[in-house]
């Protein structure tokens, strides 16, 4: 019945219809009436209430160019040494953009101190890179315009000392964590593995004039040669057989992994921001955070981003790139329950939900805290402090155990004294009686 050509273009042709037509049936799920894609944030559960924003300063120079780099000089570049370029400046004010797009229904358009407070660590290409961030987040509009000639406006950052900072820099004296490190630098499993990269790393000292003995060593030298590459800059010939290859770019990548390895490194070095945001959390939930607040940025580090997600055991080894965001999203549901979202952004694409492990894309802020108690430090000071028992005989505190020491000789001499007198009285005693007898 349909063994002639022509019907069997028809049937192949309505064959094609149907399919075309379930096909735009199923996008169309996808799609908003001006055919862009739905947030999948929308089909979350609950309502935005407040979101912690983490990311990456934009664009820079190498921070210390390698000792035989024929770009090492501060004359090809157009900015100092780890600055942020006009590149970088331009990233985060198109994230700035994105970031007022996807949050404009929880940030008035005009600026308030009681909406929305930005944290930077206390370096120039991170407040730079929220200055910049801010400028496309806050374009300034009705009361907000001061100059028409400038699209700008003025907005606080706040920053501390990176010398004191244990939340966000994380570089507040931690001895402790210092312990921690070294113990695993000088485990077995760890040494065998960086064994296994010694002749990457004898060959990047040796090419590049500067000693390479650890993964972080041979991350720097590896991020000057991307950012080098990045400015079509010819790359030297010894790193045809390196740059851009499995292993250094694994060693790398690693790299990034080690300042969390153990769950107590991720206690110490993330567990305070981490314990920040979640404590802001439950304030804002209870109804009981002063200003009430509805963002929270942090302008950081490829570091610092990596370092957080390793602590949500949410970390896919790769070296977070400029701009790189993670935002912790708090939504309330019908129940007036508080959920938890993670979301990273990464690329220029629209970010997802990242699976939060035992819970899922959507968690309930208590089950959340409980999955990561482990990496919540209680008092950081505290846990910082190492125990004697931890310490080598060169990291003891020298006055402690001379004060020590001190005391066990004053309890030892007041113990002589007191046994002195003990026998002294009972020889006395002793002599009376014979003396009574006679």
């Amino acid at each position: 019945m349909w063994n002639h050509p022509s019907q069997r273009w028809l049937i192949l042709i309505c064959v094609i219809c149907l399919l075309s037509f379930a096909l735009a049936n199923s996008l169309h799920g996808y799609a908003n009436a001006e055919g862009h894609p739905v947030e999948i944030s929308a089909t979350l559960p609950g309502q935005l209430k407040f979101v912690h924003v983490i990311y990456r300063h934009g664009d820079r120079t190498p921070v210390d160019p390698y000792p035989t780099d024929p770009w090492g000089d501060r004359k090809f570049w157009p900015t100092g040494w780890g600055d942020l370029t006009n590149l970088g400046k331009q990233e985060h004010y198109d994230l700035g953009k994105w970031l007022r797009n996807r949050y404009s229904n929880l940030l008035p358009p005009l600026y308030s101190n009681e909406n929305i407070y930005v944290q930077s660590t206390d370096v120039d290409r991170t407040l730079m890179s929220a200055q910049s961030n801010l400028a496309g987040l806050y374009e300034p509009q009705g009361e907000d315009i001061w100059n028409t000639d400038i699209n700008w406006q003025p907005i606080p950052i706040h920053t501390s000392p990176e010398r004191v900072d244990p939340i966000l820099a994380a570089k507040a004296p931690c001895p402790a964590y210092d312990y921690e490190l070294a113990s695993l630098e000088s485990s077995p499993e760890f040494k065998a593995l960086t064994e296994k990269h010694r002749n990457l790393f004898a060959y990047l000292s040796e090419k590049g004039g500067r000693p390479v003995k650890t993964f972080i060593d041979a991350q720097y030298l590896n991020n000057t040669l991307f950012i080098e590459n990045l400015y079509n800059m010819t790359l030297p010939e010894w790193t045809k057989k390196v740059f851009g290859r499995e292993e250094l770019t694994y060693v790398a990548n690693f790299a990034f992994a080690i300042s969390s390895y153990t769950r107590k490194l991720a206690r110490l070095k993330a567990g305070p921001l981490l314990k920040d945001i979640f404590q802001r959390f439950k304030e804002k939930s209870s109804g009981s955070l002063k200003p009430d607040r509805s963002m929270w940025v942090y302008s950081a580090h490829d570091t610092t981003v990596a370092s957080v997600l390793n602590a949500l055991k949410l970390f896919e080894l790769h070296s977070p790139p400029y701009t790189a965001c993670i935002m912790m999203e708090l939504r309330v549901d019908e129940t007036n329950t508080p959920l938890v979202s993670i979301f990273y952004k990464n690329t220029t694409a629209e970010p997802l939900p990242l699976d939060i492990p035992g819970c899922g894309p959507s968690c309930p802020l208590a089950k959340l805290v409980n999955i990561y108690e482990d990496v919540l430090p209680v008092d950081w000071e505290r846990e910082c402090k190492l125990s004697t028992m931890m310490m080598t005989y060169e990291e003891a505190n020298l006055g402690t155990a001379t004060g020590i020491l001190i005391l066990i000789v004053i309890a030892l001499l007041f113990a002589s004294y007191g046994l002195m007198i003990y026998y002294r009285r009972r020889n006395y005693k002793l002599y009376t009686s014979y003396s009574q007898m006679a």
